[in-house]
């Protein structure tokens, strides 16, 4: 897979700044959903950058540290359950893109946006499964999904009894039994717990 064509691309184009946004976190019953922007450095090529689902959890630590080490610029913004259960997962989801655009120095030229479609004040495009057919992208996907495991790492300390550390959040076999046996937590997505409590 040529992860970089939708970057050449641009780059023919007269872009210089590119800009890969991802998030991590919109299917879990728990914790907040994460957003990563980030301008990779088009001459400095991270080896071994891909979808973040591809990748094992040692392999993406260590990417994380390169791709912030070879990033013209980054941001990550984190939503709470909260701000989820109020305006839904996916204004959630465009609300930490936009905060993490507006966030970045310098601005970029255009982004590329996994999957969502939306209004960033800035030329866009949306590519399905962006994660696996963009370096940009995928370089983004490390960064939220590193960011939020590393969230959910704590908040295990804070609620172990619902296995944090193991499954992050996701609805797991686990993670819906723990629920089910000691009730939601704080940091439970009301909005989509609701049918496995059966309420």
């Amino acid at each position: 897979m040529d992860l970089l064509r939708y970057e050449r691309s641009l780059l023919e184009k007269g872009h210089n700044l590119i800009c890969g946004i991802d998030e991590a976190g919109r299917g879990p019953l728990a914790g907040p959903v994460t957003v990563a922007a980030v301008i990779m450095d088009m001459d400095n090529i991270v080896s071994g950058v891909n979808d973040s689902k591809q990748l094992s959890e040692k392999t993406r630590e260590r990417l994380y540290e390169e791709v912030l080490a070879a990033a013209i610029g980054y941001n990550v913004v984190s939503i709470n359950c909260d701000v989820i259960d109020e305006i839904n997962i996916l204004n959630a989801t465009k609300r930490a893109m936009k905060k993490a655009v507006e966030g970045l120095f310098p601005l970029p030229d255009i982004l590329l946006v996994d999957a969502v479609k939306d209004d960033f004040g800035l030329p866009s495009l949306s590519i399905i499964h962006g994660d696996a057919l963009s370096y940009s992208i995928a370089g983004a996907s490390i960064l939220a999904k590193v960011e939020r495991d590393r969230i959910m790492r704590k908040y295990a300390e804070i609620y172990p009894e619902y296995g944090f550390e193991q499954h992050k959040g996701y609805a797991t076999k686990l993670h819906i039994e723990r629920l089910k046996k000691y009730g939601p937590c704080p940091i439970h997505r009301k909005s989509f717990i609701g049918k496995i409590l059966g309420e």
